[in-house]
């Protein structure tokens, strides 16, 4: 939680310190022109037209406009493509996840793997794409009177909803379906979700996974060690989904005891949760696209 605070401190500090930069926006404000009078692009940005280039000069003569330093665009430049990679490793993930692996893969945790990328990712675009923005405003008016402020402010208002929207999956969500319900495995009887989940190879406990119905134990195997396998698929789950994702059949079933069948069944509250943590994913993956089409409407709308 201290880590939240703190970076959403930093978020808060760039927006309320940062130093406004040359803004194009500003032209077609002052002269009424779309972009396409200035630049060869309607769309705003690039190679300017002849009448570009002489607003252009005639304002820096005059000393109503200011250009970018050398140092600033290289700067820039970098920000820029960080924001770009980031932006790319971030929302592949979300796809990903979401279409390839389906929501269930992440109910109960992401592996490290992903949840590092995806968290390292959130948090670089948010930076970059403030500082970005900062180049591109010179005042809060721009974002009330011209197309491109619109658009940038619903993909900021996006941005937050999936900000809060993970700080609850992380802090409330989360820990409820993680939650160990109060019932030991009878044995003898059937394994469920919360049974199962206890048997996770973490302090001393054995390594059980559930596979279309039955209970494996791999306890013993030297591919789940500390009840990870290949770093991606974790023990005390049930694994029927992961399987045809893997690269090997379910011959490799064969090689390990069965302990007991498996049945799954949720108490009130993990359904609940469920529902809520399945209504945040899609949300998120709706957004996603959302955000996508922002900005081909930015650029090629």
């Amino acid at each position: 939680m201290k880590r939240l605070a703190f970076l959403a401190f930093l978020l808060l500090f760039l927006i309320l310190t940062a130093q406004f930069g040359f803004a194009t926006e500003d032209i077609a404000i002052t002269t009424g022109h779309d972009c396409g009078y200035c630049h060869l692009d309607p769309n705003g940005g690039g190679e300017l037209t002849v009448a570009g280039q002489t607003y252009l000069a005639e304002s820096l003569a005059a000393g109503e406009l200011k250009t970018l330093s050398a140092g600033s665009k290289i700067f820039r430049f970098i920000i820029g493509y960080l924001h770009l990679v980031f932006a790319v490793l971030w929302f592949g993930t979300i796809l990903y996840v979401h279409i390839v692996l389906k929501p269930a893969y992440a109910e109960k945790g992401l592996p490290r793997g992903e949840k590092f990328v995806g968290i390292l990712s959130f948090w670089v675009v948010g930076i970059t794409g403030l500082i970005l923005a900062n180049y591109r405003i010179e005042s809060w008016q721009v974002l009330l009177d011209t197309r491109f402020g619109t658009l940038l402010t619903i993909k900021v208002a996006l941005y937050l909803t999936m900000l809060v929207s993970a700080i609850i999956v992380i802090k409330v969500i989360g820990p409820r379906l993680t939650r160990s319900d109060s019932k030991e495995h009878i044995p003898g009887q059937p394994f469920n979700e919360q049974t199962l989940r206890r048997f996770n190879g973490k302090e001393e406990k054995p390594s059980y996974f559930a596979y279309n119905g039955k209970v494996y134990d791999a306890s013993n195997s030297r591919l789940w060690p500390t009840g990870e396998h290949m770093r991606r698929h974790s023990s005390g789950r049930d694994l029927t989904d992961d399987l045809p994702l893997a690269p090997h059949n379910n011959a490799v079933m064969e090689r390990l005891p069965v302990v007991g069948d498996y049945l799954a069944k949720e108490s009130g509250e993990g359904s609940a949760s469920s529902k809520a943590f399945y209504f945040v994913a899609y949300m998120n993956l709706g957004i996603v696209f959302l955000i996508l089409f922002i900005i081909a409407l930015w650029r090629w709308g």
